[in-house]
């Protein structure tokens, strides 16, 4: 059921995808605290698709991206996307695309398009797991337990984001058990958008952020939240593979087959509910541990 508080809340996503044109090449995004330390991956993730996007003079869509995380954002500062028209070929296109932050760059990624073209077709099941209807919304986390909690932590915990998320196992984050390394979840917008396939990849592209690599942290029994803990992507991969809307119900599957010197990898596939696999993820990021909490909290993270 449509509310003023969702529609406002996918209205301030899709403005915040929706950048600046400084100059040809050249966009301004801004930034949203959503309790994180610094500005979401995901954020930049679908910035920097949508600045890509909007140089494209043909029509091709997306279909990869690669991306690495240099310096941790500053949620107070917009951010500056530079666009380097890489190449225009017959069949292809190539971007790569650096953010830009108090003079630094702080992210780049190449992304790669393709007209559209016909041919031999297949992919892997979907996991059979229980419909999104049939999974209980998680519950809210205790008044009492909320006041014991960073003001950070509690911002994210208590906002309600564009994303409804399901999941097949929930796990207690603020008490995390040892488990696994995976996990399955069912996720949309809350709202209805346009059907422009750019934004509900730049959609996507923000969403693909959310819990890939918390599920590398599952055998240790730690989690983001738990003030010793460090942990920030380093990079990011994407790849489209079918045609998707982000408001409707999409399972992300997700596991992580390896953690070592202080980062762990995670991979996710997206289907929708038909079963058709959509979306590829990868990710590495920095898992650590720390004896100085405050330190944790205050250094950053990739330093």
């Amino acid at each position: 059921m449509t509310s003023p508080a969702n529609e406002q809340v996918v209205h301030e996503l899709v403005e915040l995808l929706s950048l600046e044109r400084l100059e040809d090449n050249l966009f301004r995004g801004q930034s949203r605290d959503i309790g994180t330390k610094y500005v979401f991956g995901g954020q930049v993730l679908g910035q920097a698709l949508s600045a890509a996007q909007a140089t494209m003079q043909v029509p091709r869509a997306a279909h990869s991206l690669h991306a690495y995380f240099l310096r941790a954002g500053d949620i107070a500062a917009p951010i500056v996307y530079q666009i380097d028209r890489t190449r225009d070929g017959g069949s292809f296109s190539v971007r790569r695309i650096t953010a830009i932050q108090h003079g630094e760059v702080i992210f780049f990624m190449a992304a790669s398009f393709q007209q559209d073209e016909d041919g031999g077709e297949h992919q892997l099941s979907m996991p059979e797991v229980p419909k999104p209807e049939d999974i209980d919304p998680a519950p809210a986390v205790p008044e009492h337990v909320m006041a014991t909690l960073p003001i950070k932590i509690q911002r994210w915990l208590s906002r309600r984001g564009p994303f409804e998320f399901r999941h097949v196992y929930p796990r207690d984050e603020l008490n995390p058990p040892k488990r696994p390394p995976y996990q399955q979840f069912w996720f949309r917008l809350t709202e209805r958008v346009g059907d422009a396939p750019e934004l509900h990849r730049a959609l996507l592209a923000y969403a693909s952020d959310f819990h890939l690599l918390g599920t590398a942290t599952f055998p240790h029994g730690i989690s983001y939240y738990q003030p010793n803990v460090q942990m920030a992507s380093l990079d990011h991969a994407l790849w489209f593979h079918r045609p998707f809307r982000a408001d409707d119900w999409l399972l992300y599957s997700i596991d992580s087959p390896s953690v070592q010197g202080s980062r762990g990898l995670a991979r996710g596939q997206i289907f929708d509910r038909a079963g058709h696999l959509v979306a590829s993820t990868a990710q590495e990021g920095l898992i650590r541990v720390v004896k100085d909490a405050a330190a944790a909290g205050h250094v950053p993270a990739k330093e």
